[in-house]
């Protein structure tokens, strides 16, 4: 299992289980709830057929009394351990209890006269740790009227026996149970097609990456037909920049930027004729001109080619200097982009280190010394300070490589910053 299969599998467990830990509860309520109602509900019918069985219905009348004792006698005991009955002005007519009842009745909050036009229940914990459900009836010829005038109140009230807690216990505990399962089943079934779905998006990505690179490496290439001298320089200094902006704190975005626009930073002389281009002598002022204009003929190439126009800092600019003397724009200290200031590091550094047609590479203490006197003429002294205590081990890597080797080293840096 790869880091991100591990990441994966450790959230999607998280989430599995928060949502356990909150489905279970409310499972545990909701399931308790709908006990609770039902057996409510089939106390209400219960006393309503006993009701009609002792004409109790209709508490008026010169028998009342008689007949609401009756039926509060016998509904007693039932379902319920306490019965009393009102007529329709919440005079209370009659009342039973059962021992159980009797014990109870005085821990149940007190009420004031019946006066409602719906049934109701509400659940009681008692002191001593009884469990009471108060039903709440108004009697009417037909219940589920409610235009019909109310003739009477019946309330009733239940003591749940030991066993009935444990069943609603257990069946709430169940339901919890379930519900928590099936949150970590479900997740247990998401992990393998996440993977799946993760694991296609990155094979597109790379695909997308590599398509990226060759395009790229194909500019470089284009390049490096013009000018000889450029081929194994971009894959060189882009990766030494890459090191220094990895000192510096450069990542994602900002990295992927910097490794594209040291490595592309000369495409703007695809522009410039060959006559001035390949001249093996000194140019005049005249040639120099149009030399300087691959700047900006390199900047319109990569602006507008998407993932490519973050190049634009360093190509647009590496050869401004932190003084002010550089071109095209004459850019001075942090005006310059940092990318632009560390490519130019880079960019000497490997001009001086390097075997060209013209030259012969200068020793590693000579390299040093010109970059020291320099700075803060051409280079960033925030720079410099950075790259000094790394340049030895760069001058060492990097002395007698081919092409092959500096393309190689770019690519294990272009893999680290833009797969991630």
């Amino acid at each position: 299992m790869n880091t991100f299969q591990k990441r994966t599998a450790t959230r999607i467990a998280a989430v599995s289980i928060l949502l356990a830990c909150i489905a279970s509860p409310i499972a545990w309520f909701v399931e308790r709830e709908g006990t609770e109602e039902s057996i409510v509900a089939l106390a209400i019918e219960e006393s309503g057929r006993l009701l009609h069985h002792f004409d109790s219905i209709d508490l008026s009348g010169p028998d009342a009394l008689e007949r609401a004792a009756l039926a509060a006698k016998t509904i007693s005991g039932g379902m319920f351990d306490i019965v009393e009955l009102y007529d329709s002005q919440g005079k209370k007519l009659a009342g039973s209890a059962t021992p159980g009842g009797k014990a109870v009745e005085s821990k149940l909050p007190h009420h004031g006269t019946p006066n409602y036009s719906e049934a109701f229940y509400k659940s009681n914990k008692l002191p001593d740790g009884a469990w009471a459900l108060r039903v709440f009836v108004p009697l009417r010829e037909v219940p589920s009227n409610l235009t019909q005038p109310v003739t009477g109140y019946f309330e009733g009230i239940r003591i749940m026996p030991t066993w009935q807690q444990d069943q609603m216990f257990s069946r709430s505990f169940t339901a919890a149970l379930m519900i928590g399962l099936a949150s970590l089943l479900c997740g247990l079934a998401l992990y393998p097609v996440v993977v799946h779905l993760s694991a296609d998006n990155e094979r597109k990505a790379r695909e997308v990456l590599d398509s990226h690179i060759s395009m790229m490496e194909a500019l470089g290439r284009a390049i490096a037909k013009r000018d000889s001298d450029t081929g194994a320089h971009n894959y060189r200094v882009a990766w030494i920049a890459a090191n220094i902006g990895e000192r510096m704190g450069f990542a994602g975005d900002a990295m992927q930027a910097l490794i594209a626009g040291s490595f592309l930073h000369d495409v703007g002389k695809i522009g410039i004729p060959d006559a001035i281009l390949l001249k093996p002598g000194k140019l005049d002022e005249a040639e120099m001109a149009t030399m300087r204009t691959h700047v900006n003929q390199g900047k319109e190439i990569v602006t507008g080619m998407g993932w490519l126009d973050g190049a634009n800092a360093v190509v647009a600019s590496h050869h401004e200097k932190w003084n002010g003397s550089g071109y095209p724009m004459q850019l001075k200290g942090e005006e310059i982009p940092l990318s632009a200031r560390i490519f130019a590091m880079a960019d000497v550094f490997d001009a001086l280190c390097s075997k060209r047609p013209y030259k012969e590479p200068m020793e590693f203490d000579a390299v040093m010394a010109i970059l020291k006197k320099d700075t803060g003429s051409h280079f960033d002294p925030a720079v410099t300070a950075i790259f000094e205590p790394m340049a030895r081990g760069i001058y060492d890597r990097l002395g007698q490589s081919t092409e092959n080797n500096a393309r190689l080293l770019l690519e294990d840096r272009v893999r680290q910053h833009f797969e991630h």
